[in-house]
């Protein structure tokens, strides 16, 4: 019995760490969420509400991801746990016999070794050495059941506050929404001709043959190009918070190539520009979806493609940091139910955005302009 109780103690795994690990994680997310939920208040009384909700849905995109990513964490510790502790039932029995044995007091003869005197010392001076180890080890024991209980009660404490999120996200949407629609106080370089614009979009085959017709679609054109992307190229933040897919030039599926890249990201995701820019284009276009097109500079176009709500008019001159749109969501998710358990997994990130950069016509890999190492 002492034999296995010592194989036991020098087996078990410490535990502390990786259940500190998870829990930090899933509390920082919750005091991410929290922020998000002070910027939404705020934002009611902003001066510039959309710049103020634009940040609030951010700030939510960014703590519900890191949210959904800790209590996965913390589901997967305490998964690990609980199976250890079911599987160790029979050497846990043994080991608590042990420490019943050691912790009550020994009559003499108990300490009776059949090798004599000298095997009887020997046998006490091991149990002498083994009672600190084994009582470490029951210490363990301990805490393994006491972290199972605090990881299932933070599941539970941050999964509320998870609820709680994706409702405050939802109505930092809607109001963003209306914002939007209200939303007057836009310059315009430009009035788009909805006429010539139809004939264009019903004579294109082709993107490039598209953006190569742009500049016959506008009115009353009152200002030049905004100035030139000089040292930023290659430095811009992608428009929106996700995860490379696929880059420039790589097959899809079907085995067709484009010069852009495609992003994944997550449902209802928020659209922002990534520089000022003029707004040439919003709207359907060939098998791309929604789409708005950008001009940054002169002859330097961004195409973004896949979105279901666009912002802004064609013509219309935005700063950095607009919102120019909202992604889409499956037609059978519903935003306020996403399970956390997805994160991680692939199928959180289950909508796409196509960008492309277009400079005197030409595709340019996005790669070049934008920081595409990281989540955006």
């Amino acid at each position: 019995m002492i034999r296995t109780a010592l194989i036991l103690m020098l087996l078990w795994p410490m535990t502390a760490v990786a259940q500190s690990e998870a829990a930090s994680q899933a509390r920082a997310a919750a005091a991410e969420l929290e922020i998000a939920s002070a910027l939404l208040d705020s934002a009611e009384g902003a001066r510039d509400r959309v710049k103020a909700l634009t940040e609030t849905i951010q700030a939510f995109e960014k703590g519900l991801g890191a949210m959904r990513a800790g209590l996965r964490q913390v589901a997967i510790r305490e998964a690990q746990l609980s199976q250890k502790l079911q599987a160790s039932d029979g050497e846990v029995a043994e080991l608590l016999g042990v420490l019943q044995t050691i912790g009550g007091t020994p009559s003499p003869v108990a300490f009776l070794h059949p090798g004599g005197p000298t095997g009887t010392a020997r046998a006490g001076m091991l149990l002498a050495e083994l009672t600190p180890a084994l009582n470490t080890r029951a210490d363990a024991l301990r805490r393994d059941v006491e972290d199972v209980q605090t990881l299932r009660d933070l599941q539970v404490d941050a999964a509320e506050r998870l609820q709680d999120g994706l409702t405050e996200v939802q109505a930092a949407r809607t109001a963003l929404n209306q914002a939007m629609a209200n939303r007057t106080d836009l310059p315009k370089r430009f009035t788009e001709d909805p006429v010539r614009t139809a004939i264009l979009i019903a004579s294109t085959e082709t993107l490039g043959g598209f953006a190569s017709g742009l500049s016959e679609i506008v009115t009353d054109e009152t200002a030049p190009a905004l100035a030139k992307l000089d040292g930023k190229v290659g430095e811009l933040a992608l428009p929106v918070q996700g995860l490379i897919l696929r880059r420039a030039g790589e097959a899809d599926a079907a085995g067709i190539k484009r010069p852009g890249i495609i992003v994944a990201t997550r449902p209802r995701a928020i659209v922002i520009s990534p520089t000022a820019a003029t707004i040439r284009y919003t709207g359907p276009l060939l098998d791309l979806g929604n789409v708005i097109i950008l001009e940054p500079q002169a002859d330097t176009l961004f195409v973004l493609a896949g979105l279901e709500t666009v912002y802004g008019q064609t013509g219309q001159v935005i700063a950095a940091g607009t919102p120019i749109g909202l992604m889409g969501a499956p037609p059978d998710e519903n935003d306020t139910t996403l399970s956390p358990n997805r994160d991680g997994t692939g199928t959180d990130r289950s909508e796409t955005l196509y960008i492309e950069v277009r400079q005197d016509n030409t595709p340019q890999d996005p790669s070049d302009w934008f920081r595409t190492d990281k989540d955006g």
